[in-house]
């Protein structure tokens, strides 16, 4: 007789309603720098900036805090965008030759971004179409002129063409064709040639009718777009980039050759053949082209010249630079990554004489960076927001929750010191629009990030704005060879040009050995731990005054005189001896250096009572840093373990070794091949028996993947993965004291007895005696597993307290009256032992039942929405799916689940850090962490508005494409991208309507394409019911549909959803319609 097991019926619908109150799936704000940076565009009446990228996304920044962020529906790179200045309105041009209107609108108090229109460029004719319209070939820039009603198009084709902004239409008899300014040319200048691409178009400052263009070959017109004619012509050379003179009367035009050239435009020849000043900055050597040049004037007297490029192609092509000119005064900027645009934030009301800059901002590849042009020197600005993550490669994370008030302020202070800025300068960050609505954060929050070279960096990561507070370099306490390049720098200080290094962003370490692994910090001490790439455990201190002092340095031998074991590495950093100046901040006190030099793999401190535990490849040790002395050391390598021996920078590997494993696996897959084979008939009887058998309203337990267990002698199975401290019970139940937890990649698990000296009453450092370990208890678990994580629970089921926490009467003191547990979480399952048995109490086979493995685990607070006393601590964990999984403690009964991170994002999967309120952080670019919030009542999301002037003639676009795309949906996927668009490509007439069409009735706000309405996958959240006169009145405003796509043909119920208006529903089609209503062709 079969045996089945079953659930009990149904879910409890008072733990579903408080599954609502308590867990909420967003992904909230992007943090750090744009990936891949294209385009850069400011409004200076509104104070607000955007940066467009390579894959299509739009983002907009004011005041710290006030973010806004769309992406377009094709994933192409956005090469150009422009304000309508004011307005709240965004025009991009994408490299296929499409331009996007996007709008800031309110809704609800709060702003955000919307794509209004688009317009997509017609083809270009086919060879045979002589009788064809002109070709719109690819657009090379754009410009808005007459108060940003009408664009110029400029093209590859030498055309320049006019489009009405507010329906992005072209406008029909304004196109400046390149015959009518050849007839304008000297017959010379000719010579049969074309004028080549349109360079640069220049909107005349106080005659919105004139514009200056600039053809790649080297000419330059001014066009009367009043009276339809050329006004100026100059004659110049290959041509780079134009601006204007702030009186209008002189032009300055780049070139390809390095030069710069002014021109009077009130000169009475006509064509103007000569420039009135043309200069090679840099000759007179071959020089690379000026791709930009700003020309700003100042009341003081003189003006700036601002410009990049133009360095010796010999010597210094490679260089990224821009170049500030300004009487006899010339400062070389130079730039660790490619320069993508640069503006000036200067006055730009026409009744101001002086453009008087205040600021430069230059927008590079890897970081924003903003000058203060009103200071003498014109040093940079430090920017609470949009820094470089990534100035040196993140190899590690990890958040501090609740950060106390004195802590903060002293790493504020001490950030505050290394960056001192000048007394004169008065200028604060320029790009201050919009306001942001958040409250204050309160509860003060720290990301720390380890980098490669060696550098961990405090981020205020409280709010929206992720900015930067503070940098700490281990580098100092090593010998390197960074001193060598330091002395290389300054030689080079005295050459010409005048390079001066700006910026942050330097991916090039000294030594690799000095990358961060791992950082712990206790917030209530205010000491941290630092670990390496080379075996280094660095123990520091907070300190508020520089001090000069040497660093003790102590060495643990993991592998403790095993034979057979010989280190194929890298060797150990070598530490600077004597007295050494530190600078207020963190300073080191212990170091400990692990042998073998392998990197550290896991670390934990416990400042209560002094010690540090550290685990490497090899083993782990425990240190005791008030008395420098270590107080243990455990080889955890298998006698078969010998890739563990060849360190992460050796390139030897046993070739015998994985040949052999390979034919293993082989052997197995056949094996259970055969065993499927001959099971495949009875498991087919079985189901349907239990199909007859099982009642069809009772869930049925999941079945569950058998999981094979690993080799005992698996490379790396000595890999400590983690360390725990907990007083809790392990000898007995009557006497518990302080514990030490280790899990290795084997799955194995060792508990140690800590004799730790007791603290006199009042005081806070224990005695000077020695500290003794004594093992415990030592798990093996069955499948070997690696142990991911490891918590003790109280007698209520809830983790202990950080140290200090319970003392100082910051947390309630933890149940030491009920039985403890340890969580002991591993990549296959989570279980909970009792203790001090640790006997198996309760456990939930996540891989077994999920088809998933473990990637990260944290224990979280989430609370109630609804209730404010009401909270629950939950496991949470990160799958190498993607998924995130919540999970009850310590019953661990699944409670939610989210797609989070796509599966193939192998490197989010693994850079993602747990708070301790439900919140989460991922990198999804090298610099850029995507923040998500599992709970429904702790979110920080971008809330903004911004004070738009909407001009008298026009009217917010009630005909809206799409909204712009949220960063999350509730169940972790991307919303859907919906635009209208016509068969041949070309923007929709129904979308395209004036400012003076009415706007559309509720029903048709959100209109769909023809594409879009064969999408089966789309869903619409609607409400309300529907007619078949509704239906009928609906088809017959609608375009006509080819017999193709025809719904009474070829759309299903289900496909049928896209196509309605926003207020019918689905599932009343298939009951109250009759397919013969439809009209549609034959």
């Amino acid at each position: 007789m079969m045996k089945f097991r079953f659930r009990r019926q149904g879910a409890d619908p008072q733990r579903e309603k408080l599954k609502q109150e308590l867990f909420a799936f967003n992904k909230t704000v992007e943090h750090g720098f744009p990936n891949q940076p294209s385009a850069l565009a400011f409004d200076p009446e509104l104070r607000i900036m955007a940066i467009g990228t390579r894959s299509g996304a739009v983002k907009i920044y004011g005041a710290p805090g006030v973010e806004f962020t769309g992406l377009h529906r094709d994933a192409a790179t956005v090469t150009q965008m422009h304000f309508l200045t004011g307005q709240g309105r965004l025009l991009s041009l994408l490299d296929d030759s499409s331009l996007h209107l996007w709008e800031i609108v309110h809704h609800n108090g709060c702003a955000h971004l919307e794509e209004a229109l688009s317009f997509q460029l017609p083809s270009r004719p086919g060879f045979d179409g002589a009788s064809a319209p002109l070709s719109l070939t690819r657009v090379t820039v754009v410009l808005l002129v007459a108060a940003g009603d009408i664009a110029a198009l400029g093209t590859e084709g030498s055309s320049v063409f006019f489009l009405d902004v507010t329906t992005l239409t072209l406008l029909e008899g304004q196109t400046l064709a390149p015959g009518e300014v050849l007839r304008s040319v000297p017959d010379d200048y000719r010579c049969g040639k074309a004028l080549g691409p349109v360079e640069s178009l220049q909107g005349h400052l106080r005659d919105p009718t004139k514009i200056l263009i600039g053809y790649s070959r080297g000419l330059l017109v001014i066009w009367n777009q009043a009276s339809q004619c050329v006004d100026h012509i100059f004659l110049g050379n290959q041509l780079e980039s134009l601006c204007w003179g702030r009186d209008s009367s002189t032009v300055v035009s780049s070139h390809s050759d390095g030069s710069y050239a002014v021109w009077s435009v009130d000169a009475g020849s006509f064509p103007t053949l000569q420039p009135t000043v043309a200069t090679t900055p840099y000759g007179p050597f071959p020089c690379k082209a000026i791709n930009k040049i700003l020309w700003r004037n100042c009341e003081s007297g003189g003006h700036f010249i601002i410009f990049s490029g133009g360095m010796p192609r010999a010597s210094y092509g490679d260089r990224h630079c821009v170049s500030v000119l300004r009487a006899e005064t010339l400062v070389t900027l130079d730039f660790t990554s490619r320069i993508i645009d640069f503006f000036t934030v200067h006055s730009t009301r026409p009744e101001d004489e002086f453009d008087d800059p205040q600021a430069l901002a230059v927008l590079l590849e890897e970081e924003l960076v903003v000058l203060d042009l009103q200071t003498p020197g014109w040093p940079a600005v430090p920017a609470p927001y949009l820094a470089p993550l990534h100035s040196s490669a993140i190899t590690c994370s990890a958040h501090v929750a609740s950060v106390p008030a004195k802590l903060w302020a002293r790493i504020v202070s001490a950030g505050e010191q290394q960056s001192p800025q000048p007394v004169s300068s008065a200028l604060s960050w320029p790009i201050t629009g919009g306001r942001n609505l958040a409250q204050e954060p309160s509860q003060r929050g720290l990301l720390l990030t380890g980098h490669e070279d060696g550098t961990v960096r405090f981020w205020d990561a409280s709010g929206v704005a992720l900015r930067p507070l503070y940098k700490l370099s281990t580098a100092g306490l090593f010998q390197t060879d960074c001193e060598h390049a330091d002395s290389l720098a300054q030689a080079a200080e005295d050459d010409w040009p005048p390079f001066r290094k700006v910026g942050c962003f330097d991916p090039y370490s000294d030594d690799p050995r000095l990358g961060v692994q791992k950082v712990a910090l206790c917030k209530y001490t205010a000491q941290m731990v630092v670990a390496g790439t080379a075996g280094q455990v660095l123990v520091l201190e907070l300190s508020d005054v520089p001090v000069e002092q040497a660093v003790s340095v102590a060495i643990i031998d993991l592998l403790q005189d095993r034979e057979g074991f010989t280190w194929k590495g890298h060797e150990r950093l070598s530490p600077r001896t004597g007295p050494l100046p530190w600078p207020a901040g963190f300073q080191p006190r212990v170091l400990v250096q692990c042998l073998p030099p392998a990197a550290v793999t896991a670390v934990t401190l416990h400042t209560e009572w002094s010690l540090v535990a550290f685990g490497t490849s090899h083993g782990f040790g425990l240190f005791d840093y008030q008395r420098k002395s270590p107080v243990l050391a455990r080889c955890t390598l298998h006698p078969n373990d010998s890739l563990a021996m060849e360190g992460p920078l050796s390139r030897v590997k046993s070739l015998k070794k994985s040949l052999r494993q390979s034919f293993r696996r082989i052997r197995k897959s056949r094996v259970s091949g055969k065993k499927r084979a001959a099971n495949a008939s009875s498991k087919e009887a079985n189901a349907q028996l239990a199909e007859q058998a099982c009642p069809h309203d009772v869930e049925m337990t999941p079945v569950q993947r058998r999981i094979e267990p690993r080799s005992a002698d698996d490379s790396l199975s000595g890999v400590v993965r983690c360390l725990y401290f907990a007083d809790t019970f392990l000898r007995d139940g009557a006497h518990h004291g302080p514990t030490m937890w280790a899990g290795t990649n084997s799955g194995s698990v060792f508990a140690y007895a800590l004799e730790v000296p007791a603290a006199a009453v009042g005081g806070e450092k224990r005695p000077e005696q020695a500290v003794e370990a004594v093992l415990g208890k030592e798990v093996q678990l069955m499948h070997r597993a690696p142990v991911v994580a490891i918590a003790v629970l109280d007698g209520r089921g809830r983790p202990l307290p950080e140290p200090y926490e319970a003392s100082r009467d910051l947390a309630q003191a933890p149940d030491m009256q009920g039985g403890h547990a340890v969580l002991i979480a591993s990549e296959e399952q989570f279980k909970v032992f009792t203790l001090p048995k640790v006997s198996a109490k309760t456990k939930f086979k996540l891989t077994a039942h999920e088809g998933c493995r473990v990637r990260k685990v944290a224990l979280a607070t989430f609370a109630s929405v609804a209730c404010e006393d009401y909270a629950e601590t939950c496991l949470a964990c990160l799958t190498n799916l993607g998924d995130v999984h919540v999970f009850s403690v310590p019953g661990l009964r699944p409670q939610v689940h989210y797609s989070c991170i796509r599966k193939e994002d192998i490197s989010g999967i693994a850079s993602c850090v747990f708070t301790r309120h439900g919140q989460g952080f991922y990198l999804i670019s090298p610099s850029e962490f995507e923040r998500f919030s599992l709970s429904a009542r702790n979110i920080t999301e971008p809330l903004c508005s911004l004070d738009i002037n909407w001009p008298r003639d026009a009217t917010q676009a009630s005909y809206r494409i799409r909204e712009s795309p949220k960063l999350s949906q509730a169940n972790g996927t991307p919303s859907i991208l919906l635009a209208p668009q016509s068969l041949d490509g070309s923007p929709d007439p129904a979308h395209s309507m004036g400012p003076d069409t009415p706007e559309p009735p509720e029903a048709a706000l959100s209109p769909m394409s023809i594409d879009s309405a064969t999408s089966a996958d789309t869903t619409l959240d609607t409400t309300g019911d529907v007619t078949v006169e509704d239906v009928k009145d609906f088809l017959g405003k609608a375009r006509t549909i080819p017999t193709s796509t025809c719904p009474a043909r070829s759309w299903s119920a289900g496909s049928l959803a896209p196509a309605w208006p926003l207020n019918i529903e689905p599932r009343l089609l298939t009951c109250r319609l009759h397919w013969d209503l439809l009209s549609c062709p034959a």
